[in-house]
């Protein structure tokens, strides 16, 4: 019996997901390494490491993101490893999810725990506890770019407009930081002992977050309505 194409498989969706790790695990470990080495140098509180870390850390966590879209779909599809998926017993909508899913865990990983880690960092050590509003943020900055960059690499086969994608929300980070130190009620808590959670902070995080959800339902209803790979 086929598989109905909007009845999800989630074995199959479970074994995509689960190849999709294992063929990365060891690249994943080298960006949390880095990541570590990162997060110690902004730890140690002094200007130049700070400034140091907080660099390489925004590196690592883009590199994630780009990993995480270039190596499961883009290069994929370059080396037509989706003939040899329609030959197995996969919907449309399986496919959709396992990937879905696989770059979610693939970035989602290094991105929590990273994140987390620049959490921790500025909460305790001598860090300004200001600066968290600044360092969510950016995280919300980062996941914003990669479900961006997800939702069109699932969608768009041009491999120029994904990596024009990608680019693109890399180069925002920038252009955010400077918009950012702009707002008085944002910028002047940053170097504060205290989190202070103005509503501008508070409604950029919620657009961040609303926006990501809102590229992969979107992306998920497109895949959803497909009654074939193509």
């Amino acid at each position: 019996m086929n598989p109905s194409p909007f009845t999800p498989q989630w074995p199959v969706i479970r074994a995509l997901v689960q190849k999709d790790w294992q063929l990365f695990e060891k690249q994943l470990a080298a960006y949390v390494g880095a990541g570590v080495l990162a997060l110690a140098l902004m730890g140690h509180a002094q200007s130049w490491s700070f400034y140091l870390g907080s660099l390489l850390l925004i590196i690592v966590m883009v590199a994630a993101s780009c990993f995480a879209v270039s190596t499961a779909l883009i290069n994929e599809r370059k080396e037509k490893t989706l003939a040899f998926v329609m030959s197995l017993p996969v919907t449309p909508l399986d496919f959709y999810l396992g990937k879905l899913l696989g770059n979610l865990v693939t970035f989602g990983v290094p991105f929590v725990l990273l994140t987390a880690g620049a959490v921790a960092i500025t909460l305790w050590t001598p860090l300004p506890d200001g600066l968290l509003t600044l360092v969510l943020l950016l995280a919300g900055h980062l996941l914003l770019a990669f479900c961006l960059s997800l939702a069109v690499a699932m969608r768009v086969e041009s491999e120029g407009w994904n990596i024009f994608v990608m680019i693109t929300g890399s180069a925002l980070i920038n252009p955010l930081m400077a918009g950012l130190s702009q707002v008085p009620d944002i910028a002047r808590h940053w170097s504060g002992p205290v989190v202070v959670w103005s509503w501008q902070v508070l409604l950029i995080l919620g657009a961040q977050l609303l926006l990501s959800l809102a590229l992969m339902l979107n992306t998920g209803w497109h895949h959803l309505r497909k009654p074939a790979f193509y």
